[in-house]
């Protein structure tokens, strides 16, 4: 299984910088491990399409939407015009956008997936990020299936697309609440970072949420925060582990155990549900 994909998060070398810890670590141990550091458990981010290897069995995934890019209704010009930006992007991540979506199957579950990447364009929800998140979740109606969603998005609103943007984030919520009122399992995972218009939106409304050890979360990073209140934050604000403590979160979940453990959830809130046992009828 490759893993290593950007040289920013990953360096070439027999050795690597943990981000969490600054330790030099052996990268093949690392790279045995998940990409998880062995002297910290930091969690390094993982390119999205070897994440769904991870979750995902072998050969079950069946991608939805693939060739979906985005346009471009304000013309935006920064350091580049918006399509070069996308261009770019599309280059050096080998993604047509900054989300994946589709059907798999968890431990033999049958279940709709979708993922955030934030080596596009750091994860930003897009129209094209939003249309799909809302058709993924109008399919896990129609075919009664559990939903989970992988969130890694250093970004908020795709500024480049103005108020197309900011629709999505009203988009993905309602399609969400009216999967949840059809009695739909939806299952979140935050992974570092979440941040922004998706954890304002689809992220943070699951029936059940989960976290990476370590991943920062919010809706504006803890340094804008802290510059804005000009107050000193709690050394671990916005970690996951300060959210589990405060009750934003119900788990967090290695690396190594997230697979096993959305098998069980949705063995437990979607299966027995869907088939009840004859003695749970009674």
């Amino acid at each position: 299984m490759v893993f290593f994909r950007k040289k920013k998060d990953m360096p070439n070398g027999l050795w690597i910088s943990c981000d969490g810890c600054k330790s030099l670590v052996y990268k093949k141990t690392v790279e045995e491990s998940l990409l998880v550091c062995p002297e910290c458990d930091y969690h390094f981010r993982i390119f999205s399409r070897d994440r769904l290897k991870l979750l995902l069995d072998e050969n079950s995934f069946e991608e939805y939407w693939p060739d979906m890019t985005p346009c471009n209704p304000l013309n935006f010009f920064d350091r580049m015009s918006y399509p070069e930006r996308v261009s770019a992007d599309q280059q050096k991540s080998g993604l047509k956008e900054a989300a994946i979506v589709g059907k798999g199957k968890i431990n033999g579950h049958e279940t709709m997936i979708g993922i955030t990447d934030p080596t596009f364009i750091m994860g930003s929800m897009g129209s094209v990020v939003g249309e799909k998140i809302a058709r993924i979740t109008e399919k896990a109606i129609k075919e009664r299936l559990p939903l989970v969603i992988i969130s890694g998005s250093g970004g908020g609103a795709r500024m480049q697309e103005g108020i197309f943007s900011l629709m999505q984030m009203a988009k993905t919520s309602a399609a969400i609440a009216k999967f949840q009122k059809a009695g739909g399992l939806y299952i979140s995972v935050l992974t570092d970072p979440s941040l922004g218009g998706v954890m304002a939106s689809f992220a943070s409304l699951a029936d059940i949420t989960i976290a990476e050890p370590k991943a920062l979360i919010g809706f504006a990073g803890p340094r804008v925060i802290q510059e804005t209140i000009k107050r000193t934050l709690p050394s671990n604000f916005q970690k996951a582990e300060f959210l589990l403590e405060h009750g934003f979160l119900d788990m967090i979940v290695h690396r190594k155990n997230m697979k096993n453990e959305l098998s069980r959830l949705i063995e437990y809130l979607h299966v027995r549900r869907q088939n009840p046992s004859p003695v749970a009828q009674w």
